[in-house]
């Protein structure tokens, strides 16, 4: 039976080793689901929405515990594993209160004597998450999921199995039913093999755009509903009446929270050439001001990346960009610590062509790229496969509202950076996903409609 390891990246030391799930255990799984299944989706939507609020309780009671663990599987400053975990408690206390009116039947006229729809769970949802943000992206899925009737199986990414097998004893101490919410511990491949069975009746998967390219195609040949939440290059469009002091503070959060590990990170910062070289300034000032560090200090700013593989991989982004003509007009790079560190690189003179500009790009580099003009700013934002998240800054909201409806990215900011809110749909356009997480929308969509008429 193989094994997945957890390590942490500060240290490189291992915090654990895991036994993958035999088949039979897996088996055993998936049928205890499908029981669950039949018993919870009857349940009072009271009762559901009450055990809801209970993880939240749960969550904010082991909070601090819950980020040391966030921080030591995968990195992040302790700071923000902390409002990880909050934004998580904070999301159960939004559905809890939200899924009956997100649920609620509705009546509508017709030829009939009563007609209308109701809603009712698909059932067994398999859920494929990454780990940049180890809870709050199971939770995000899991929470309006299992609100709804749904029952959940968990397959986390293999360097945070500690994580994902405490996110099932959450549901647990919370006082979940056995079974409505559990984790499976297989590889990736195994995971999409699932998808064939039978008994799972969905899936949602967030990663990269070929692991989702899977997932698309198994659940497709299945008919199997599915929702992707994939990639992103996300602009940051700073316009010439943008306040320089504010916005030059927001890109390094933007760019840099999270070690630059996330899918709604700044990837590309679209500045107007009026103000580049002012921005520029202030902007790499703010950089090296940044604490690096152990990420278990409150003081630290940016921790490691997540693992090696991750930093070869961002390091040969950055390589070839410069072959191709950028100049990082601020050299960062490994560090000869312990540990999987990178110091943050700012890229100017950057080809259009360059892999900082046409990859995803996981980690600490931000190219800078000039405009003129709006139309031009535009074009440059729009010229890539993504379309997740962008931001705009100007002191002028209306110009930059108008500005909004030519951008192609399911998640826009005006004067602050892109963040995932329970209170809004949220997810991409183009090749960064389909179908959408969060708020009603999100609930729906691995809810069935039933219509039905009296007549």
């Amino acid at each position: 039976m193989g094994k997945i390891k957890s390590v942490n990246p500060a240290t490189e030391e291992m915090n654990g080793e895991f036994s993958l799930n035999s088949q039979k255990v897996v088996d055993q799984k998936i049928g205890d689901s499908r029981k669950a299944f039949a018993q919870w989706k009857n349940e009072p939507l009271c009762e559901r929405t009450f055990s809801i609020e209970c993880v939240g309780e749960v969550l904010r009671n082991r909070k601090e515990e819950l980020a040391e663990l966030i921080t030591k599987e995968m990195g992040k400053p302790i700071r923000e594993s902390l409002s990880e975990i909050e934004k998580c408690a904070w999301t159960c206390d939004y559905f809890a209160r939200n899924a009956e009116s997100f649920l609620a039947s509705e009546f509508v006229k017709t030829d009939a004597e009563n007609s209308g729809y109701i809603y009712e769970p698909a059932g067994v949802i398999l859920s494929i998450m990454p780990w940049d943000f180890p809870f709050w992206q199971a939770l995000r899925l899991g929470i309006p999921a299992v609100a709804g009737g749904n029952t959940v199986l968990l397959k986390h990414a293999s360097n945070v199995p500690m994580c994902a097998l405490e996110i099932e004893k959450i549901f647990t101490e919370a006082g979940f039913p056995e079974a409505v919410y559990q984790t499976l511990l297989m590889d990736g491949k195994t995971a999409s093999s699932l998808i064939s069975r039978d008994e799972i009746n969905a899936v949602s998967f967030a990663g990269s755009r070929p692991g989702g390219e899977k997932v698309a195609e198994a659940a497709g040949k299945n008919i199997k509903k599915f929702i992707l939440e994939l990639g992103g290059s996300d602009p940051f469009i700073v316009l010439e009446d943008a306040d320089i002091d504010k916005v030059a503070k927001a890109a390094v959060i933007a760019r840099f929270q999270n070690c630059g590990q996330s899918c709604i990170a700044a990837k590309r910062l679209l500045v107007n050439e009026k103000i580049a070289e002012d921005f520029q300034e202030k902007f790499i000032n703010h950089i090296r001001n940044l604490k690096i560090g152990d990420p278990m200090n409150p003081a630290t700013d940016m921790g490691p990346m997540a693992g090696e593989k991750q930093r070869e991989i961002l390091e040969q982004q950055i390589l070839l960009s410069k072959s191709n003509g950028a100049k990082a007009i601020l050299e960062g790079g490994k560090t000869e610590d312990k540990g999987y560190f990178y110091k943050p690189v700012v890229l100017s003179n950057v080809d259009k062509m360059a892999p900082v500009v046409v990859e995803e790009t996981f980690g600490p580099v931000a190219p800078i790229i000039t405009f003129n003009n709006e139309e031009e700013a535009i074009k440059i934002a729009n010229n890539t496969e993504f379309g997740l998240g962008a931001s705009i800054w100007s002191r002028d909201k209306q110009k930059a509202m108008g500005i909004t409806k030519h951008i192609e990215a399911g998640v826009i900011t005006v004067n602050n950076i892109v963040s995932s809110d329970p209170r809004l749909p949220f997810g991409g356009m183009k090749k960064s996903g389909i179908g959408r997480e969060m708020y009603r929308h999100g609930m729906l969509e691995f809810m069935n409609v039933k219509s039905m008429k009296v007549y």
